[in-house]
């Protein structure tokens, strides 16, 4: 079991930025998991590369699961409430042009403006919806 929480965020930002810097120098490609996932379900493009990066996309969380036990964490307690929030992420991606792995570690990375503009923004308004939601409606 991993000791510490911190650990396994700082394991899973250096794999996360290798896997980036991997992509960028092998392929002269971007990470961006939101379009590579919108390209395959859409149907364009699709390469090897991106069903590959879909599958450890799945398969690194059961496998770490199954080595380290998996995590605690609470149950949202309406289906639908679930649903709703996915489909905002997934809109809000579409509007943004990028995920969190695009903008805030590869543009970032790259000084891009437009990506330092969206992540100021993506994690603004998650600073804006945790306070709401635990300070304003108590429900964490």
């Amino acid at each position: 079991m991993i000791p510490h929480d911190w650990i396994a965020g700082l394991l899973g930002g250096l794999m996360i930025g290798a896997s980036a810097a991997l992509l960028l120098l092998g392929n002269g490609r971007i990470l961006g998991a939101s379009g590579i996932l919108g390209t395959l379900l859409a149907g364009e493009d699709p390469a090897r590369e991106r069903l590959a990066f879909v599958a450890a996309l799945i398969a690194a969380p059961a496998l770490a699961a199954l080595a380290f036990g998996a995590p605690a964490f609470g149950q949202a307690r309406e289906l639908p409430l679930v649903v709703l929030a996915g489909l905002l992420v997934g809109i809000g991606t579409r509007m943004a042009n990028g995920c969190t792995s695009g903008h805030g570690v590869v543009g970032m990375a790259r000084f891009a403006p437009r990506s330092i503009v969206a992540t100021l923004v993506y994690l603004g308004a998650g600073f804006v919806t945790l306070f709401l939601v635990r300070h304003l409606l108590g429900a964490i």
